[in-house]
């Protein structure tokens, strides 16, 4: 009789393990390569079950050349860019200063960036949209700007204080030495260090601007005036039913996340687990 190592798990264990993976995996996988396969579909063939037999770009064509999908790709990213640097940087700032600095009601404002965590967006998008036409940032880009950041800056903010916690203050003791700022020795000495961490907050804050859907919608009218998110319902709704243009448009919007994503990719893990231990 074979005696196992110490360990070692029993190959119906292995199989066991490998299937759930493949099936994890082709569930993961399905829905995009579907909506891929379906874009090259012809519109009569869009609800078939059949693989491509007539491929066509004649999707791509119609959302580029006969829709306003590159004015709505061009508001996406200037509020995504927006939301992205000025999220990082709000985050970063925040985190260093909880991180490094005490001072009176630290400890309620940590607790306060995580409860505004717990209220869904139909609770919000009410008193938000009331916020932003008072003060006139309907149908304007800072308007999304600002609504983007209220969702991302919290929970980054708490993500970069846990890693500036890894980070020894030695290094912000030598920049005093050597005549540094608070502020010059967080740009100088200690923000290189936090590269992984400002990582996962840009790509997160990329993808909370770039894939949201509710807010774009109730706050930007006008064809003109809308994001990818809201562009997409104009292709699907009570209307039309257009689902060859929408799965090309769905998969030209993939694509910028996908490159944000093989660019991050390598600090993603170093940066997540960061937070998690404290130096």
């Amino acid at each position: 009789m074979r005696v196992r190592k110490r360990g070692q798990r029993h190959w119906l264990a292995s199989a066991g393990l490998h299937l759930g993976l493949a099936v994890a995996a082709v569930i993961a996988v399905f829905p995009p390569l579907w909506l891929l396969v379906t874009s090259f579909k012809p519109k009569t063939d869009a609800f078939s079950t059949s693989l491509v037999t007539h491929p066509t770009l004649a999707n791509y064509t119609h959302v580029l050349a006969d829709t306003q999908f590159l004015t709505w790709f061009g508001n996406s990213v200037v509020i995504v860019g927006l939301t992205t640097v000025l999220g990082v940087f709000i985050a970063a700032t925040t985190g260093y200063a909880v991180s490094r600095f005490r001072f009176p009601g630290m400890r309620p404002l940590m607790w306060l960036l995580l409860l505004t965590q717990m209220f869904p967006v139909a609770v919000l998008i009410v008193p938000l949209y009331n916020l932003m036409a008072t003060l006139g940032l309907l149908n304007q880009p800072a308007g999304l700007v600002i609504t983007y950041l209220t969702i991302a800056v919290p929970f980054c903010a708490w993500m970069m204080k846990g890693f500036f916690d890894t980070i020894p203050v030695d290094i912000d003791e030598a920049g005093r030495v050597d005549g540094l700022n608070p502020f010059g020795i967080f740009w100088r000495l200690v923000l290189p260090l936090a590269r992984p961490g400002l990582a996962v907050t840009g790509f997160y804050t990329f993808v909370t601007a770039w894939a949201e859907v509710a807010y774009a919608s109730a706050f930007m009218t006008g064809e003109e005036n809308l994001t990818l998110a809201g562009g997409l319902q104009t292709f699907v709704n009570q209307y039309t039913n257009d689902w060859g243009s929408m799965t090309a448009a769905a998969v030209i919007i993939a694509v910028p996340a996908a490159l944000v994503f093989a660019f991050a990719q390598r600090h993603l893990v170093s940066g997540l687990t960061a937070g998690t231990t404290k130096g």
